[in-house]
């Protein structure tokens, strides 16, 4: 019997390149493997110049971002990867043009978070949902929740601020953050009835990480890896 080939992920990366780095640790966390021949191979293109997402979507000037997007997922195709992942929630923006560049599928880090959620929950439950502006204002996760039956909760303009000052000025730009911003978010999404909050930005995974969030905070990056370990055929611990 001929031996199946082994799957290879693609991986855009760079946005941001901590984000990159706990995207790559998470598959390797998440692989059930006794030697280094049990894990996945990958590809991953570490793209910091990548131009601004939040500041693209904003401003309505996508195209800068879509071609420099093409081009490295066109590069992993010749390079052997079977799939696609991007650990960036804004840039999935363009993931239906995307799809339309290449042969080789993308992984949708939004239909597969809040299907996660929609599986531990159920159906008719508040989701808070913790994005950058261009992520916000793009209503991605939003429409995804309503496509699932679940209820999508936007943060307060005080808290979306928030919210990005911990991307921005936290995260990015390789700071402390204060813990006060998240537990104000949370307080207003408990307030509203939110079963949970969705970290729908890959800097907000990395602090998932790094400070060992409660399990009220759904990581969409999560998802995202768990489901690239499924599809290259591998076991998840």
């Amino acid at each position: 019997m001929k031996k199946e080939k082994a799957k290879c992920l693609g991986i855009i990366g760079g946005m941001g390149p901590l984000a990159t780095q706990t995207f790559y640790k998470m598959i390797i966390d998440m692989t059930k493997a006794d030697s280094d021949q049990d894990h996945i191979d990958m590809i991953i293109l570490n793209h910091a110049s990548m131009p601004d997402r939040t500041k693209a979507v904003k401003e309505g000037k996508l195209d800068e971002l879509f071609a420099k997007l093409v081009m490295d997922a066109r590069f992993l195709e010749s390079g052997g990867a079977s799939f696609i992942a991007i650990p960036c929630n804004t840039s999935h923006v363009l993931i239906k043009r995307l799809k339309e560049s290449v042969s080789i599928p993308f992984i949708n880090m939004i239909e597969e978070s809040v299907s996660e959620i929609r599986e531990i929950y159920g159906s008719g439950k508040k989701v808070g949902i913790m994005a950058t502006d261009g992520t916000v204002k793009m209503g991605m996760y939003q429409e995804e929740c309503l496509r699932k039956d679940l209820v999508p909760v936007i943060p307060s303009e005080k808290n979306q601020k928030r919210i990005m000052k911990i991307i921005y000025e936290g995260v990015k730009a390789g700071e402390v953050i204060d813990k006060k911003d998240f537990d104000e978010v949370k307080k207003e999404f408990e307030e509203k009835g939110c079963e949970c909050a969705l970290l729908a930005c890959t800097e907000l995974s990395c602090i998932k990480e790094t400070e060992g969030l409660p399990d009220y905070y759904v990581d969409a990056m999560g998802s995202l890896a768990k489901k690239a370990v499924e599809l290259c055929g591998k076991e998840l611990k």
